[in-house]
């Protein structure tokens, strides 16, 4: 953003990753939260609590090669855990004839179709997909490897790795429907590894499915303090700082992204409200224009900047609403209507004031030109 535009966007994308870090974070506070609960008969306070502590412990004190060698292990029993309840559903639910039939017994039209109730949904399509295409972790795969084909072979290797992950994950989900006339309190998943039969499988498929939770966790947490140390304290406040200082600095980071996680976690303790309201400040604030960036030599760095400061306030006012201040919305919150209404004014400010201001074209058009370049080695 800096190269395309200036310092004013690069900052406000900044503030977009490290809000969004946090927001996504605190799904997994919610999710490890509620696991714990199930598992431990805890409350969701000290199972939120438990959860942040452990992750924030490893992270403080085993810096970055502690996370990657905590998350290599963690996706070894991610992984044994995901086929083997693939697998144990499929095999005792009778499989998808079965669980036709009990769609078919509870009245529930459409329950095996992708497509049943897409406009429904249509909200988290648009910002889902939107904000995990131009989400700093995606995006810093992408800039790590060594040439440009390598990252077009990472991307398309990883877009079909995940379908089948994907559909294993959703199939197990509807497996479960044969078993369960309604959705236990604690969760599906943590109600039946608490009461199955063999305690040492249980125990496996617990550190499975928390392992999942928190790694996932942890790249987030350490994403938002790595933008906080190095993008706002080393950039901003302390250009001179030591390497001491910075490692210091890293660890308060840590303990601030996680701690307000944490808050958030227990404030909105609906895993689906919060990942849209999280999705929403990218695909509000920053879509547009990283995106036109690329296509667009007449985006302007004013433009930029305005569309993005819009999508800042759109999405901290949704946000302010969804944890409970009471201030007037013209839309439902974490709807499509809302998601439509984000990104079109964002769009129109960015091309609008486009029109009426001028720039650099000159380095616009080298910036768009070296992309191209870079892509289609």
């Amino acid at each position: 953003m800096r190269q395309r535009y200036n310092d004013t966007t690069a900052l406000l994308l900044t503030i977009f990753i490290i809000i969004f870090m946090v927001i996504v974070a605190s799904i997994q506070v919610i999710v490890v939260a509620k696991f714990f609960k199930a598992y431990f008969d805890m409350s969701y306070e000290a199972g939120a609590l438990l959860g942040t502590v452990i992750v924030l412990v490893y992270s403080l004190f085993g810096g970055f090669k502690g996370v990657v060698l905590t998350d290599f292990l963690q996706f070894i029993f991610f992984l044994f855990t995901a086929i083997f309840l693939f697998y144990i559903t499929y095999d005792q639910s009778g499989g998808w004839e079965a669980v036709k039939k009990i769609a078919e017994t509870n009245n529930k039209p459409g329950y095996t179709s992708f497509f049943n109730q897409v406009s429904d949904n249509l909200a988290y399509v648009i910002t889902f997909g939107t904000s995990w295409m131009i989400q700093a972790n995606i995006w810093q795969r992408i800039s790590a490897a060594k040439k440009a084909s390598d990252a077009k072979k990472m991307m398309l290797f990883s877009f079909f790795a995940f379908i089948p992950l994907y559909l294993m994950v959703t199939y197990t989900g509807m497996f479960f429907s044969v078993f369960y006339d309604s959705v236990p309190e604690s969760g599906i998943v943590p109600h039946i590894l608490s009461n199955y039969k063999s305690p040492v499988i249980s125990a496996i498929l617990f550190v499975g499915l928390s392992s999942a939770i928190m790694s996932t966790m942890d790249s987030l947490v350490n994403t938002g303090a790595l933008s906080l140390t190095v993008d706002v304290y080393q950039k901003y406040i302390n250009p001179k700082a030591s390497d001491a200082r910075q490692v210091n600095v890293g660890r308060i980071s840590t303990f601030v992204i996680g701690g307000a996680a944490l808050f958030i976690a227990l404030k909105i303790q609906s895993v689906l409200k919060i990942s849209w309201l999280g999705s929403d400040f990218l695909t509000s604030g920053a879509f547009i224009p990283l995106i036109f960036g690329f296509l667009w030599v007449r985006g302007t760095s004013t433009a930029a900047s305005i569309s993005m400061f819009f999508g800042l306030l759109f999405s901290s006012y949704n946000l302010m609403v969804a944890l409970g201040a009471d201030l007037p919305v013209a839309w439902e919150i974490a709807s499509t209507k809302q998601a439509l209404i984000g990104i079109s004014i964002s769009l129109a400010l960015y091309v609008g004031i486009s029109f009426f201001t001028k720039d650099d074209y000159a380095k616009n058009r080298a910036f768009i030109k070296k992309a191209n370049i870079l892509n289609r080695k």
